[in-house]
């Protein structure tokens, strides 16, 4: 029988597997805000990206990688702090659990040192998913 963390990084290895379907180096994830706590301190956002010529829902697969909670009442990724653009920290995130070897850019890739294309390995995944607000 297995144990509860065990079950936990199970369901954490299939959602992460579910989301390499989905999205690849240079995808564009979509974020949109539902709800912001009194204090200014908790967000609920939700994840989207457009998948075979729809919107696909990633919120659900991104809070079991990265292990935060899902909102069911008010809907969305319950993400906690301030004083920064959640949603990119989010997308960062989800992109560094799926790429953490990092990743062979598309095109020429972020900017390497000096202003210089890195073109061959970037070895930070968490610069291979691209974020925007809706």
């Amino acid at each position: 029988m297995a144990t509860k963390k065990q079950l936990k990084e199970q369901e954490r290895a299939e959602a992460i597997m579910q989301l390499r379907k989905l999205l690849r180096p240079g995808s564009k994830v979509y974020t949109i805000l539902r709800s912001v706590s009194a204090s200014g301190m908790t967000r609920r956002i939700n994840l989207y990206t457009v998948y075979k010529g729809g919107m696909a829902f990633l919120t659900g697969y991104a809070a079991k990688a990265l292990g935060y909670r899902y909102d069911y009442k008010r809907g969305g990724l319950v993400v906690g702090g301030c004083g920064m653009d959640m949603g990119y920290h989010v997308v960062y995130s989800l992109s560094r659990a799926l790429f953490p070897k990092g990743f062979i850019p598309a095109k020429a890739g972020r900017q390497g040192r000096n202003g210089t294309p890195a073109i061959e390995r970037d070895t930070d995944g968490g610069y291979a998913l691209n974020q925007s607000w809706l």
